[in-house]
């Protein structure tokens, strides 16, 4: 196969014509509904893996692999990858097309739906992945707590939901998502992709989206807590917390003293709480109940 690479250099990775050829040989249609948009374009490919601070020695784990492209250029650095591929042919394909264009490269590929891996045969250090809209947030958040050694990640993903991951309280585009990603560490878009390097071409752009984990700021009882907090106040973002939380906590009363036992105002709205404020609340403790005497 002919790459898109420089002429004085063996073809490492895949073009155009090379991703066309192979979704005809595999019998593949790539359609809106699966999210499917192969980058076509190496110097992406190039970028991305440079933003992602890949190199030789780096274990990655890559999910939604597709056609290669940018699993190719991963391992063109020497980085081993561990690939999580939920279409057969796909999976199948993939290291016959590693094998010729880079017969050296070490590649794991496993058939599974990315939601239901909890087990890796390495231990991946980085999480690099180009995801569909509708999977993009429950996969990074599963993988991020599955996944403890996983230490930095940089996805390719819809501009709106990368924003809205990376979002700070009380942006506009804050919620839910940008609340739970934040339990893991920290977020922030790192540049924006042309629509035009994808095929076929979407009728979104995308951006990068970065993350660096920090230190776990509760335990698993209190993430649990906390995320319930989260998704009643953004279920209601319009509503005050007081009334929001009620459905978790009990009733408005209930939440209106807890919510001022955390040190935050029972009027305020979920878009203005941070992670931290959520787990502030769920760490106050229940008022006692009033003994009749």
């Amino acid at each position: 196969m002919a790459a898109d690479a420089d002429a004085d250099e063996p073809a490492r990775l895949l073009g155009p014509a090379e991703i066309r050829d192979l979704a005809e040989l595999l019998g593949i249609q790539p359609t809106k509904k699966l999210g499917q948009n192969f980058v076509i374009d190496a110097n992406t490919v190039r970028r991305i893996v440079r933003v992602a601070g890949v190199a030789a020695g780096t274990v990655v784990v890559e999910v939604g692999p597709g056609l290669g492209s940018l699993t190719l250029g991963l391992l063109e650095t020497g980085a081993e990858v561990v690939a999580v591929e939920i279409d057969k042919r796909l999976a199948a394909q993939l290291p016959l097309t590693v094998g010729t264009l880079q017969p050296d490269a070490r590649l794991t590929t496993i058939t599974a739906d990315a939601m239901a891996i909890t087990e890796l045969p390495s231990q991946p250090t980085v999480l690099v992945a180009n995801l569909p809209y509708n999977v993009s947030v429950p996969v990074l958040l599963h993988f991020l707590e599955t996944f403890p050694a996983l230490r930095s990640a940089l996805v390719m993903v819809q501009a709106e939901v990368g924003q809205r991951i990376a979002a700070p309280p009380g942006s506009k585009v804050y919620g839910s998502p940008s609340a739970k990603a934040a339990w893991y560490g920290r977020w922030r878009t790192a540049g924006n992709v042309s629509r035009q390097v994808f095929w076929p071409v979407p009728n979104v752009d995308s951006v990068l989206v970065a993350f660096e984990r920090g230190e776990l700021p509760g335990t698993e009882d209190e993430r649990l807590a906390t995320f319930a907090l989260i998704d009643a106040a953004f279920q209601q973002r319009r509503k005050m917390l007081r009334q929001a939380l009620s459905v978790v906590l009990g009733d408005s009363a209930t939440a209106s003293a807890r919510i001022e036992a955390a040190g935050l105002p029972p009027t305020a709205r979920g878009e203005e709480l941070s992670v931290l404020d959520f787990l502030a609340i769920a760490r106050t403790a229940p008022p006692a109940p009033v003994l009749a005497s």
